[in-house]
């Protein structure tokens, strides 16, 4: 894992986490996204064990269940889209009174019959010991608490570009995503980005 970087010469320098000293004269970026999460409790002690931030990888294993997804934007209407293709029920919950996602998926998640929306709720808690039995949410308007009980929950609230370490050498956007050339890979240095550590339309997705 590459934790440092140096490229005011024209031989780049990086370092590895133990220590190793790389040089190049060329260097290809693609340390891609991270999914965000929620930091809520159950959230990382029951990731893999029902919580997943990625519905078409682990979908599956969900099969005639009924699961959560929580998000608002396009990712999360198409993860639900298609974990109601698989899954009993789909609880959406949405935390504001609309959702951000285009008209089109919007439409969709409406017109699908086993997709529930929860607007204005928020979760609190991943509930469950070995695996998830439940997710405690609250109503955001009226502060009720309650329990939805379902045995996977999915996070959709984007990602966050990995590209922390390359701050201090190459132009990053407000949201941490490497500028390249439009259309292509070239950062003006001998450095190239590719994938979702510089699209963040790849990253959404």
């Amino acid at each position: 894992m590459i934790v440092k970087v140096d490229f005011t010469g024209p031989v780049h320098k990086a370092w590895s986490e133990s220590g190793h000293e790389i040089h190049a004269h060329t260097v290809i970026i693609a340390t891609g996204a991270s999914a965000k999460w929620l930091d809520i409790p159950g959230e990382e002690r029951l990731q893999n064990l029902g919580v997943s931030a990625c519905a078409v990888c682990d979908g599956f294993f969900f099969r005639k269940q009924d699961v959560a997804i929580v998000g608002g934007g396009d990712t999360a209407a198409e993860e639900s889209t298609y974990l109601a293709k698989i899954c009993k029920t789909v609880h959406l919950l949405v935390r504001r009174d609309e959702m951000r996602a285009s008209k089109i998926m919007q439409e969709r998640v409406v017109n699908t019959p086993n997709i529930v929306v929860h607007w204005n709720t928020s979760p609190v808690e991943v509930l469950g010991d070995d695996g998830v039995s439940g997710v405690r949410v609250k109503n955001n308007k009226t502060s009720e608490v309650s329990d939805l009980p379902i045995t996977g929950f999915f996070v959709a609230i984007g990602h966050k570009p990995n590209t922390e370490i390359f701050k201090d050498w190459l132009t990053l956007d407000e949201s941490g995503y490497i500028v390249a050339t439009a259309g292509r890979t070239f950062t003006g240095i001998p450095a190239f980005a590719c994938g979702d550590a510089q699209d963040k339309i790849i990253a959404r997705r």
